[in-house]
């Protein structure tokens, strides 16, 4: 019964261990199914299931019935021309990263757009290139073609020159790359095993895009500078890239750094006034836009290519490719990669998706967006583009200018492809270091991720840790090797959090139902002989001695060792009872003999053993006060503790080895005649322990309580006598509190059968 009275509330039922309760509330009988059952309902069919699969492939049946024009295709319009613009000059920047040709990124920036459009769930990402991806492929690119450029050399025609033979091959491995991304990502989709991603938290992709950044900014110093610089794909690649540049960087182009830096400038600053003043802009000033015409067009007219010696995009394939098929070789060298390239892609583009269905209120599905994604690369790899995604700044524009469905998408690929069959030519004179000054201008960002470990140490050590320990291992062993330590490092970091879990001691905040870390109130009250123990995390074959230790250094005694001295005095007490040298007394036993000595020789094994067996003292005509003065100066520790309480609301799971542990230290405190109760427990985790044959004689399942306060009450109750009344009696008795959030707690009812004697 519960009566509220003003902002407080009070509660009158029965004190209740998890037994008493089961046998008043029974639970109900529940069927679970099997995996027949799910197999049932996965294979069957019916005209709602089918329509509800088509919507679920095919997404675009449900948001394009309802577009509304009038409202939205004007802002999807003005939106699909300005990230077109957007996705043409990345699609040539990030081609750099790849290593391939320019004109190879247009590609990339116009396939997946189309397939998304029909089988993606967020409205408003922009899938194409992006910088991390890009990079990662070539990466892979870089350590596949020296080995393999003297075969493609064989097999190319011979007026074909060296430089041509070397960039179809690393266009074939930066497709097949691609291609096999994008079937891991489709057989995940299929799979349903989207949850993946669940294991890159957002302080890893976070250092993960930073890390990425840092290759990125190094890698285009080549591109800025206009040196030859060795490809490096090996731990430490970075350092030795930034070794050869430092060397050489007399040679430097100044017409090409002097480029460089004068683009990096203005649209640095161009970009922190569209985003400090966005909400007065209609729509972002397109920098990129308007440097590159502004580019081109001086690199035209006063033929930088001949007079500086700058290198330029150069020819611009019109048209597509023909279809390719992977090479198996590249395949079976790269399906590593492939898979690292596969799940930072969705990863990155599924949290961005979330970030806008959030915002806008509309869902996504995570196995959708890997089947989208995985067609997307399938597609865009077969017709020689490469791994895509969606980029940050990118997919900002088009939210930024209005986009409001996947129209302002497809638009942009109208874009991306009237430069692929007729404007690419235009493009042919702009340099290559303000491709890479564009692609550095879109890093701002994701560097200035720095910031984040500030916020992060302030919330979580751990999650700080995993930042910079990912930035690290991305930095130092490649982007590849990088993402598998950092996910191996903050999979550890979990199991560091469960191994050493931040026990503390309970105790009651201002006479209520309510128990805190004793240690962060003031008036807090710990019942006499009473302790009780809260365990913040699972309880497993790894932190049951950490449980245990921390568990002793609550109590402040080791319970195994109480018990040892206790049976190694009881042996000694025995000696002298059989010799008639023991009296009882009103103030204890004392020994009649004040000559008789007692040798304190070394215990074998078969006698420790015999000192870690229960306390029996069934023997004796008299019993023994172990808090008392023993005869002979006989020295055990007195323990003053006679309950202890173990707060398990927060423990999930228990496995066997662990259960075999915690059994030995219920049964040390149960033999030193401290009583254990276990309160919080899940119906699940106690039925295991039955299942596991968990309790006997000494550990019985009657320990379990509902609530700490439970067990407290109970065990108040028993100190007064309750436990007096044998098990049926105690069943009949009922026994009520009022509690008040003030503090106050009294007995209300306390009924007794009328045969009960005391």
């Amino acid at each position: 019964m519960i009566e509220p009275i003003g902002n407080q509330y009070v509660v009158a039922r029965p004190v209740y261990s998890a037994n008493a309760f089961g046998e008043e509330h029974k639970k109900k009988q529940r069927h679970h199914k099997t995996f027949l059952d799910h197999l049932k309902v996965c294979c069957s069919c019916s005209t709602q299931k089918a329509k509800k699969i088509a919507l679920s492939l095919f997404p675009i049946a449900s948001w394009l019935p309802a577009y509304q024009i009038k409202e939205w295709l004007l802002s999807d319009i003005v939106s699909g021309i300005s990230t077109g613009l957007v996705a043409v000059l990345q699609g040539l920047a990030f081609a750099l990263l790849v290593t391939v040709p320019p004109s190879y990124g247009l590609y990339a920036a116009f396939f997946p757009v189309i397939v998304y459009f029909f089988l993606g769930t967020s409205r408003h990402i922009s899938v194409g290139p992006f910088p991390v991806l890009s990079m990662m492929v070539g990466a892979v690119v870089v350590r596949l073609t020296p080995t393999a450029s003297t075969a493609a050399l064989e097999i190319s025609n011979s007026s074909m020159s060296n430089d041509s033979s070397t960039n179809e091959y690393k266009v074939m491995v930066a497709a097949t790359v691609t291609i096999l991304s994008g079937i891991i990502q489709l057989l995940m989709g299929v799979l349903r095993i989207g949850f993946v991603v669940i294991y890159l938290s957002e302080s890893l992709i976070s250092g993960f895009t930073t890390a990425a950044a840092v290759h990125v900014l190094v890698s285009q110093l080549k591109f800025m500078l206009q040196l030859t610089v060795p490809a490096h794909t090996d731990p430490f690649s970075i350092f030795k890239v930034l070794n050869s540049v430092f060397t050489q960087i007399e040679k430097t182009n100044i017409a090409d750094l002097v480029t460089s830096l004068i683009i990096l400038l203005v649209v640095f600053v161009v970009k922190e006034i569209n985003q400090r003043y966005k909400a007065k802009l209609p729509v972002p000033i397109p920098i990129e836009l308007i440097m590159t015409v502004i580019a081109t067009g001086v690199s035209y007219g006063f033929d930088f290519e001949n007079r500086f010696k700058v290198a330029v995009v150069g020819e611009m394939n019109r048209g597509f490719k023909s279809p390719i098929t992977p090479d198996t070789q590249i395949l079976q060298e790269t399906i590593g990669d492939s898979f690292g390239i596969a799940i930072v892609g969705f990863a990155v583009a599924f949290s961005v998706a979330s970030v806008y269905s959030l915002k806008y209120d509309y869902p996504i599905d995570g196995n959708q967006e890997l089947i989208a994604l995985g067609l997307s690369n399938i597609l865009g790899g077969s017709f020689k583009g490469f791994a895509s995604s969606t980029a940050l700044s990118r997919s900002g524009v088009q939210e930024s200018t209005g986009g409001k469905t996947q129209i302002a998408g497809i638009l942009s690929a109208v874009i991306v492809l009237i430069v692929i069959l007729a404007l690419g030519f235009l493009l042919e004179p702009l340099q290559k270091s303000v491709l890479a000054a564009l692609a550095l201008g879109n890093l701002k960002g994701m560097l200035m991720q720095f910031t984040e470990i500030r916020r992060l140490w302030r919330k979580d050590k751990y999650d700080c840790l995993v930042w910079i320990m990912t930035f690290i291992f991305a930095i130092v062993l490649g982007l590849g090797l990088g993402l598998a330590a950092s996910v191996a490092f903050q999979l550890l970091t979990i199991v560091f959090r469960t191994q050493f879990p931040k026990c503390t001691t309970l105790a009651n905040v201002g006479r209520s139902n309510i128990y805190k870390n004793k240690k962060d109130y003031p008036d807090m009250y710990e019942p006499e002989g009473v302790k009780i123990f809260r365990c913040p995390s699972p309880i497993y074959f790894a932190n049951i001695h950490f449980f245990k230790q921390k568990l002793i250094n609550a109590v402040g005694f080791n319970p195994l060792r109480i018990l040892r001295k206790r049976n190694k005095a009881l042996k000694k007490i025995r000696k002298l009872q059989k010799k008639g040298l023991l009296q009882m007394t009103p103030k204890g036993l004392i020994c009649t003999h004040d000559g008789f000595k007692d040798s304190d020789d070394e215990l074998d094994n078969n006698e420790i053993e015999e000192l870690d067996q229960p306390i029996n003292t069934t023997d004796l005509p008299f019993q023994i006060d172990w808090n008392a003065d023993l005869p002979l100066n006989i020295m055990v520790p007195k323990v003053s503790l006679h309950s202890l309480i173990l707060d398990f609301s927060a423990v999930s799971f228990l496995d066997v080895s662990s259960m075999r542990g915690l059994k030995t230290v219920l049964q040390e405190f149960i033999r030193i005649n401290v009583d254990v109760y276990i309160v919080g427990s899940d119906d699940d985790f106690i039925e295991k322990l039955a299942r596991c044959e968990f309790f006997d004689d000494e550990v019985k399942d009657s320990i379990f309580f509902l609530t700490i306060h439970d067990a407290v009450l109970h065990i108040w109750m028993k100190k007064d006598g309750v436990s007096k009344f044998n098990s049926s009696q105690e069943k009949e008795m009922k026994f009520d509190f009022t509690i008040n959030t003030n503090g106050g707690l009294r007995n209300r009812e306390c009924q007794i059968p009328v045969e009960t004697k005391f």
